[in-house]
């Protein structure tokens, strides 16, 4: 499958990008920013429209997904905008019985857990996806300059939802599996890296320029267990959209010993969490790797002065990688002060 001639990435919409150059290891002259969450419940407007709609129903809602993965582009004057969507959407869209529940997250009417169960999965069909299709065209036809990024949940953090039946911290049952019976782990992992591949996929044929792959329940593995029993299924589902030729970007919460492991399996950009400085990061990935990181969250609601010394540190220790894309080293919080964020990328451009 190759891009169309009307994607924006050979349209030439795109082409002066400051995202897409730091994403391909060049150093533009403005650093480029942009936020994980910042299409969500820090903006007012977000809050308005979601009034009465279910979670899943709105990213599965395309003129609403669209306006939602706008808002924050308007208001706050980003580089990129991230598609509004949830990483258990592929798993929706196969048919599993999932929900996300306000205050906890995505859970699901029947965990899976054994042999049976994983059997009992159901194909995709690549029809079920066209919402996000329509969503995704719909927004890089209002962008204009601006790329959006695609996304999708890596398949061992889909995987720790589908055994745990819903968030969990320490994924206990998760990695159980994956030790006691490794056959049915492995067509587990293959059943989500199908389906969250052809996610990503979809995005990125219908109009994003970028895809990242989130694995946001990662930091529980040790390197080895992750080499083994994750990585290999990791770069399979990054792989149908690597083949249209877009950046990934590979980002994990706790996963600093994991580094270069998540770098491995193919990603061109490596997102860092909080814990780890980015010119650690940077060594530790052998200064060849442009980084995307990563501000602490816990700092949008510290006074200014103590914001801002904290950002201007975090993009000193940028320089020491290839290129630099700033953001947050997790999601916004809910209760974030969007005018911070106005103000952080007035910052951000300014440097």
């Amino acid at each position: 499958m190759l891009l169309t001639v009307s994607h924006p990435l050979r349209d030439g919409r795109v082409a002066a990008s400051s995202l897409l150059a730091a994403y391909r290891g060049h150093r533009p002259a403005t650093a480029p920013v942009w936020f994980m969450r910042q299409a969500g419940r820090s903006l007012p407007e977000y809050r308005a429209l979601r009034v009465g709609t279910d979670m899943l129903e709105a990213c599965l809602t395309p003129d609403l997904a669209s306006e939602i993965t706008l808002q924050p582009v308007r208001r706050h004057g980003v580089d990129a905008a991230i598609f509004f969507s949830d990483i258990v959407i592929p798993v929706r869209a196969a048919g599993v019985d999932v929900r996300i529940v306000p205050g906890r997250g995505p859970v699901l009417a029947e965990p899976v857990r054994t042999a049976a169960d994983v059997a009992a999965l159901p194909a995709l069909d690549p029809a079920a996806l066209d919402p996000v299709r329509e969503a995704v065209a719909a927004t890089v036809a209002e962008l204009g300059s601006t790329p959006l990024i695609g996304f999708a949940g890596a398949p061992y953090t889909l995987a720790s939802y589908l055994v745990e039946g819903g968030p969990s911290k320490e994924q206990l049952r998760t990695r159980a599996l994956m030790h006691a019976d490794p056959d049915t782990w492995a067509r587990l992992l293959s059943w989500c890296a199908e389906i969250t591949g052809a996610f990503l996929a979809a995005q990125i044929a219908a109009g994003a320029s970028a895809g990242q792959l989130f694995d946001s329940w990662a930091g529980s593995l040790s390197l080895a267990d992750y080499t083994a029993h994750v990585a290999p299924h990791s770069e399979r589902a990054i792989a149908p959209a690597k083949a249209l030729g877009v950046p990934i970007v590979h980002f994990g919460v706790g996963t600093a010993e994991l580094l270069p492991a998540m770098h491995a399996i193919g990603a061109d950009v490596s997102g860092v969490d909080w814990r780890l400085p980015l010119d650690e990061a940077s060594r530790r990935l052998g200064g060849t790797v442009p980084l995307q990181g990563n501000i602490d969250p816990a700092l949008l609601a510290a006074p200014w002065a103590v914001l801002e010394a904290h950002v201007r540190d975090v993009v000193e220790r940028g320089r020491a990688a290839p290129a630099h894309v700033v953001n947050l080293g997790h999601g916004v919080p809910p209760d974030t002060n969007p005018t911070v964020l106005t103000r952080l990328v007035e910052l951000i451009h300014s440097l």
